[in-house]
């Protein structure tokens, strides 16, 4: 899960691209990157830390243009180490930069293949820069003029040799700006336009609420297996360049990790996590319909749609028991497990008065690895809570991801190979609820019944590519576990002052 943005513009695209960056934090504080185009020169910026941490008065002066991309990451596939930041660039053909969110899953035999037969050098571990030098391999087959059917028959060829969810954003040198989504619309990215005295300017985004802040009007998203190129003119051209693609947009996008005042596929996040709250009441009333709950409490900040639909739906008082730490990061998208459990109670105080002799429900959007709502039920206890139920508004994650969230290792899910009631009595729950999968597909179709299916792989186990396997899931656990994490982090460490990427480049 990153974010990214990229700009067609009538002005100077830095500071619309740095808003758009700040809107998207929440989907990577890894690091946060910017490349921008200017009188044929590639201008870049990117460092580990968050966008108000990277980009500087300085760094902002020299990043000219009216055409730019942005991304903030959040690693999965590869470490966190500066080098391995985006936007990615490569001088040939033309010269292409782009920023990518998601994963591919044919990585190891794609990085294969652009050795031997492509002649191409990968220089990190980053699914990133395999996209960018596939993309750049097959853009280079069409000769030293381009037009935007040129464009989307590369596009053609990169859906039939990259596999995964992922959707991307580039600047062709000379040429424009071109973004595509995988064939089955896994990851998000949206387009809208503004004008600016009198000429139409065009945004690319992972969610719509980049577009919200720049003030563009949102047109849509891309379709499955869809490429929208943007010409020096500003012309949109957009083509269908897969043969059979087939929507089904990451159900845990809706979860947890978009906005809740984004639209995805037709979809406010928000109404999808009201009717989250709605259906998991329905649950609880139909096992529970004496229950004994006192309170309702939200897990900030997530959860809180949910947990006031369900409070209500309940007929129970709706309480805010947590202060949470504006400070300090999202726990779930911090790389190892070790910087997750010191976070925990860096974040959250629990007030005391709305804990002290009553039953409480707590309400989270999802449970993971366990790790942080055991410490939250911990500190509700010690706020003299007398009874302490957990509530999730998503079935138990029990699969790894592989399409670009971080949750590769089956074994670090507290709910894999586990009951729900095994679950709660870890966790040290009086009682647990998890939202049912028909339900939260329900949920998210009540708000466009347009959606028909979604990729739920880290509930169901089902990868909707058709690439996954034992093998797959067992080698991608040994490279991505959080003991691999900790190693490769102490090897990043190990290189710092070895490399330059934290400082401005320019490139022709």
């Amino acid at each position: 899960m990153c974010g990214i943005v990229g700009l067609m513009a009538n002005q100077a695209v830095n500071q619309p691209l740095y808003d758009a960056l700040t809107v998207l934090q929440h989907r990577g504080q890894d690091a946060a990157g910017m490349m921008t185009w200017h009188e044929g020169r590639f201008l870049l910026r990117k460092s580990n830390g968050l966008v108000r941490d990277v980009f500087h008065t300085r760094h902002m002066t020299r990043l000219k243009g009216h055409l730019g991309i942005g991304h903030v990451r959040y690693p999965t596939a590869g470490s966190s180490s500066e080098a391995e930041s985006q936007p990615f660039y490569v001088n040939s053909p033309y010269g292409i930069a782009l920023a990518h969110n998601g994963n591919l899953t044919n990585s190891d035999q794609l990085k294969q293949e652009l050795f031997s037969t492509d002649l191409r050098h990968i220089n990190t571990s980053s699914d990133s820069e395999v996209l960018l030098n596939v993309f750049a391999h097959e853009l280079g087959k069409q000769g030293h003029h381009l037009d935007p059917e040129d464009v989307f028959d590369t596009v053609r060829r990169v859906y039939r040799r990259c596999r995964g969810g992922y959707a991307a954003v580039a600047i062709i040198n000379g040429f424009g700006m071109v973004a595509f989504r995988d064939p089955h619309g896994i990851r998000p990215v949206v387009f809208g336009t503004r004008q600016h005295e009198g000429k139409r300017e065009v945004m690319i985004a992972s969610e719509s609420v980049a577009l919200d802040v720049g003030g563009f009007e949102l047109h849509r998203d891309l379709a499955p297996g869809e490429a929208i190129f943007v010409d020096l003119n500003g012309e949109i051209h957009t083509q269908q360049c897969t043969d059979n693609p087939q929507l089904a947009p990451c159900i845990f996008e809706y979860v947890y990790l978009a906005r809740p005042d984004s639209i995805l596929d037709g979809a406010y996040v928000y109404g999808t996590r009201m009717q989250m709250g709605r259906k998991l009441g329905d649950r609880i009333l139909g096992e529970w319909p004496e229950h004994d709950i006192d309170v309702v409490i939200p897990i900030p900040d997530t959860s809180r749609t949910s947990a006031l639909e369900l409070a209500q739906h309940l007929g129970v008082t709706y309480r805010e028991g947590f202060m949470k730490n504006r400070y300090i990061g999202r726990t779930f998208i911090m790389p190892g497990q070790t910087q997750r459990k010191k976070s925990v109670r860096q974040k959250l105080n629990a007030i005391d008065i709305e804990f002290q002799g009553k039953n409480v429900l707590l309400v989270d959007d999802s449970i993971v690895r366990g790790t942080t709502c055991k410490q939250i039920i911990q500190l509700a206890r010690e706020a003299g809570a007398n009874k302490v139920y957990f509530a999730s508004a998503a079935p138990p994650v029990r699969y790894p991801n592989v399409y670009g969230i971080d949750m590769p290792a089956a074994s670090e899910l507290i709910a894999h190979g586990r009951s729900e009631a095994e679950v709660g009595e870890l966790i040290g729950a009086d009682h647990i609820f998890y939202q049912e999968l028909e339900d939260l597909k329900a949920a998210c179709r009540v708000v466009n019944p347009a959606i028909e299916s979604f990729d739920c792989s880290v509930f169901d186990g089902r990868y909707i590519t058709g690439d996954i396997d034992d093998t797959y899931l067992d080698a991608l656990e040994s490279a991505r576990n959080d003991d691999a994490k900790e190693r490769q982090s102490a090897g990043d460490h190990a290189l710092v002052g070895m490399h330059n990427q934290d400082d401005d480049l320019d490139v022709e």
